[in-house]
C-alpha cells in the first residue's frame, strides 16, 4: 500500500484515507487485528469509517499498539505507579507534521510574533512527554521571549508583566494545577496575554470541573474566556478550544460518540456518550481509539469534555472484548 499523507486529508477524502489507514493497520498491527477479529471485523466487513471498530485506550497501557518497525521513540503518559500509557514511535516526523499546521492554525496569527510561557512543571519533571516535545519543538520559532517555568513563579510573573507592558502577544499555556498555583501568588489584568489550560489536576489539587476551573482564572487574570488543549500521549493530533469549553480538530481529526454499554454503537451528534477518536497521523500506531472521555459532539464536529468515564463502564466495555 502505498504511504498515506494524512496533512492532504479533507471532508471530501477523509473516508477514503480511514479505510486506507484502517487496512494498513488491520494488517500491520497484531493487536489490533485481534480486537478487530473479536467483533467479528475484518477487510471484508468494513465498507465506511463509522464501521471501523475503535481499541480501546487502555491498551496502550497492556500491549504493544505498534507495527513491526524499529521503534525510535517512546512516550508515555503522566499516571501514577508503573501502569502507564506507552505510545511506541517509529517517526516522530508525522507528530511534527501534525502539531505545527494545527497550532499555527489555532494562533490566528504567525508563530514568531507569540510569547509562549510554558508552565509545565508535572510534565518537565519526565523526559517522555509528548507535551514537552510538541512544546519544546515549538519555542525556537516563537517570539524571542518564550520559554519554559518549571517552579519559578517571580520569574514567569515577570516575564508576562514585561510583556504586557511591551503589548507582546502572550500565550500562557499551563499544566491545570500549575495554573491555580500561580493565579493565587500572582492574580493580574491581562490585556495582551491569553490563557491555555491543558488539563493535569488529577492527584495534584481538589478536582474542578471545566468551568469552575476557568471561572477562578477568569477572576484572577480579569479574562473574559480560558482557552484549552485537548491531547493525550496515545494521539499524535490536539484539538484547541478558544473558550467556552468547544473544541475543534484539523481535518484529520474526528471525534465521534459512542454508546456508554454498545462500544460498536456511535450516537448522533447531540447526543452525550463516550468519545472515539480517529486520529489519521497516527499512522503507525493506531489511529481508531476508544476513550475513556466523556462529551457530547455537535453537528459541525466540534465536541464538549464532560467527564469521564467510571470504572464499572471502563470495565463494562473491556469486559466485551475478553468474553468475545
Amino acid at each position: 500500500m502505498n504511504k498515506i499523507d494524512f496533512t492532504q486529508t479533507t471532508s471530501e477524502n477523509f473516508n477514503r484515507h480511514s479505510l486506507e489507514t484502517f487496512e494498513k493497520q488491520f494488517g500491520e498491527s497484531s493487536i489490533y487485528k485481534a480486537y478487530c477479529k473479536a467483533f467479528g471485523k475484518d477487510l471484508n466487513t468494513i465498507s465506511s469509517w463509522e464501521e471501523i471498530p475503535f481499541l480501546p485506550i487502555s491498551f496502550f497501557k497492556t500491549h504493544r499498539v505498534c507495527q513491526d518497525q524499529p521503534i525510535v521513540h517512546t512516550f508515555e503518559s503522566s499516571g501514577t505507579g508503573g501502569n502507564r500509557s506507552q505510545h511506541l514511535v517509529n517517526d516522530l516526523s508525522l507528530y511534527e507534521q501534525s502539531f505545527f499546521p494545527t497550532f499555527k492554525k489555532y494562533l490566528e496569527i504567525p508563530l514568531e510574533q507569540v510569547s509562549i510561557l510554558a508552565l509545565l512543571p508535572s510534565y518537565l519533571e519526565r523526559n517522555n512527554s509528548s507535551l514537552v516535545y510538541m512544546v519544546n519543538a515549538l519555542l525556537p520559532q516563537a517570539h524571542s521571549t518564550s520559554g519554559f517555568f518549571l517552579n519559578d513563579f517571580t520569574a514567569l510573573k515577570n516575564q508576562l508583566q514585561e510583556n504586557e507592558k511591551k503589548e507582546v502577544k502572550t500565550l500562557l499555556l499551563g499544566v491545570s494545577f500549575a495554573l491555580l498555583d500561580f493565579s493565587e501568588l500572582f492574580p493580574m489584568a491581562l490585556k495582551h496575554t491569553s490563557i491555555m489550560e491543558t488539563g493535569g489536576m488529577k492527584g495534584r489539587r481538589e478536582e474542578l470541573t471545566r468551568i469552575e476551573l476557568h471561572a477562578v482564572l477568569c477572576k484572577a487574570f480579569q479574562l473574559t474566556e480560558i482557552h484549552s488543549e485537548y491531547g493525550m500521549t496515545e494521539l499524535f493530533s490536539q484539538a484547541y478550544s478558544k473558550g467556552s469549553g468547544i473544541f475543534e480538530c484539523p481535518p484529520w481529526m474526528k471525534v465521534v460518540c459512542r454508546d456508554l454499554q454498545d462500544p460498536l454503537s456511535l450516537l448522533p451528534p447531540g447526543k452525550r456518550g463516550a468519545l472515539n477518536i480517529i486520529d489519521l497521523a497516527n499512522q503507525n500506531s493506531c489511529s481508531f481509539i476508544a476513550t475513556e472521555d466523556v462529551g457530547i459532539v455537535h453537528e459541525n464536529g466540534t465536541f464538549e469534555i464532560l467527564g469521564r468515564m467510571n470504572h464499572a463502564e471502563i470495565r463494562g466495555c473491556n469486559l466485551l472484548f475478553l468474553e468475545s
